[in-house]
Order: C-alpha cells, then sequence, then structure tokens
C-alpha cells in the first residue's frame, strides 16, 4: 500500500526562493504525516510560462531546485515529484523529476504537449519513461500531455507498464470564471478516466493556486481542483477550487497487477478502440 501526498501548494510567479520554502515546508508536513510518496505541481520553482523562466532556469539535476528537492528527499526518507524549469544549454524545457528516497534521480520528463502560448517558453520533449518503484510501476507526464490527441502520452505510458502516473499541473481559469456555472474539471475526468480504466491505473494531477502575473495569461488564477483517479476510472480525491486554496490531500492506494499477455486484456482494448 502506497500513501500518497499531492500538494496544493502556492506558486508565485518568478520567486523561487519563496516558492521553495514554501515546498520545503509542505514537504516536511507531508512526510510527518505518514507519506511516502510527495508530489508537487508544474513550474512549482518559477511559475508556467513566466517571463522570468529563461533567467532563472537551472540545470538539473544540478541546479539550486533539484538540490533542494534531493537534500529533502533524503532528510526526509521519502519519494518526491516535481515540476521544474530547466535549461540544457541554449534550451529550457518545462520539466518535471521524480527522486527516490536516496535522493537520486529515477525519472527526468520534459513536457510533450505544451500549450501554444508556451512554445516562447519552453522547447519540447522527446521521450517518455517509466521506472520499478517499492510500489509498483510509475510513470510521469506534465498538465496537457493528458490531452495529447487520442490520450497518446498517457496510453503509451500504460503499455510501458505504468501503473501510476503522476502529473504536475498549473490549472488556470479566466478571471472571471465563475465556478457555481461551470465547475472546473470535466477535461481532466474526460482524459484522465478512460485512460485509467483501460490500463487498470491510478492518475494523479496536482496543480497548484495563485494568480498568473505575468507572461500571455496574465490574470488568469490557477485554481486547484487537483484530482486523482482510480483504477475504475472514476474520481478518488479532489482538491478544493480556488486560487488561495492550498490543501494537501493524502490516500493510501494499492497499484494493481499489470494483466498477462495471456488474458486478452490487448485484445480487448484493441477492439473496443478500433476505428
Amino acid at each position: 500500500m502506497l500513501s500518497l501526498a499531492m500538494v496544493q501548494m502556492r506558486v508565485e510567479g518568478g520567486e523561487r526562493d519563496a516558492n521553495l520554502a514554501r515546498a520545503a515546508e509542505q514537504v516536511a508536513l507531508a512526510a510527518q504525516a505518514g507519506a511516502q510518496l510527495i508530489v508537487l505541481p508544474e513550474a512549482m520553482d518559477v511559475g508556467w510560462t513566466h517571463p522570468l523562466a529563461r533567467e532563472l532556469a537551472e540545470p538539473i539535476p544540478e541546479g539550486i531546485t533539484v538540490t533542494a528537492l534531493r537534500a529533502w528527499a533524503r532528510s526526509h526518507r521519502v519519494w518526491l515529484c516535481a515540476g521544474v524549469t530547466e535549461r540544457a544549454g541554449s534550451a529550457v524545457y518545462n520539466a518535471a523529476v521524480l527522486l527516490n528516497a536516496e535522493g537520486e534521480m529515477v525519472l527526468h520528463h520534459r513536457k510533450l504537449n505544451e500549450l501554444e502560448i508556451g512554445h516562447s517558453f519552453y522547447e519540447g520533449g522527446d521521450r517518455l519513461g517509466v521506472v520499478a518503484t517499492p510500489w509498483g510501476t510509475v510513470g510521469l507526464m506534465i498538465c496537457a500531455d493528458a490531452f495529447a490527441r487520442d490520450q497518446v502520452i498517457t496510453r503509451t505510458l500504460g503499455y510501458m507498464g505504468a501503473q501510476l502516473i503522476l502529473s504536475p499541473c498549473a490549472w488556470a481559469v479566466p478571471a472571471d470564471h465563475d465556478q457555481a456555472r461551470e465547475p472546473y474539471g470535466q477535461l481532466w475526468r474526460d482524459n484522465y478516466g478512460p485512460v485509467a480504466r483501460d490500463f487498470r491505473m491510478w492518475i494523479a494531477g496536482l496543480s497548484n493556486v495563485g494568480p498568473l502575473t505575468a507572461g500571455p495569461w496574465a490574470g488568469r488564477r490557477c485554481i486547484g481542483c487537483s484530482l486523482l483517479v482510480g483504477p475504475d476510472g472514476e474520481p478518488v480525491l479532489t482538491g478544493p477550487y480556488g486560487e488561495t486554496a492550498e490543501a494537501m490531500l493524502h490516500a493510501s492506494i494499492q497499484l494493481e497487477p499489470r494483466p498477462t499477455r495471456g488474458d486478452g486484456w490487448s485484445r480487448q482494448w484493441a477492439g473496443q478502440h478500433s476505428h
């Protein structure tokens, strides 16, 4: 059984030191509560599409942010996943890492399906990965990777053996969004649910909260609503809504064994999704 914590924290655009201080506190609290695997949001260091991304991006794993994440993982003896802004030579990436309890980086993902408004900030990734953990096989993606056409990224991770997908996110709405009239989250339920059900996997999408103060979406608000979907395709946990709705979501989950080749699962999936 895996004790998972999803940290729906405030991210301040361009304020790396403040964001790291807030994340350090939340990781410590999650670890004290018994979490074995802790997930932090997309671009939790600088904020998604903030103009300072190019200036503040640093190499992985040597940069300030990942060095801090590695130290927290080691000191608390937890696995830790976070979205970070990465520099590799002249390129900047919207990236995510998964660290083990020794602070070693075991997965490194660069977002593949970046929104068009993010293209001037980030280069695109070119690969996917999964890793064996003490609880099962874990895959990594970031936010809009989930709604690439036909959910190809999520499904590929399923074919690679993922029993749990971790997805740091930054879910934002216009400033005048009316939650009562148009509740947020259907896009993610529509894209997580079918894949989770088809592959009998868990998907954890973890969003930050707080206003977007600069960049192409300045004035929009990140509003949480983090989502954990189970192997039946149904939501198990949903975070609160709002730009100040910081929260920590806890779940104890059992990763399901992957079907064997002889049980007809692959044939059934292909038959259900043939065109």
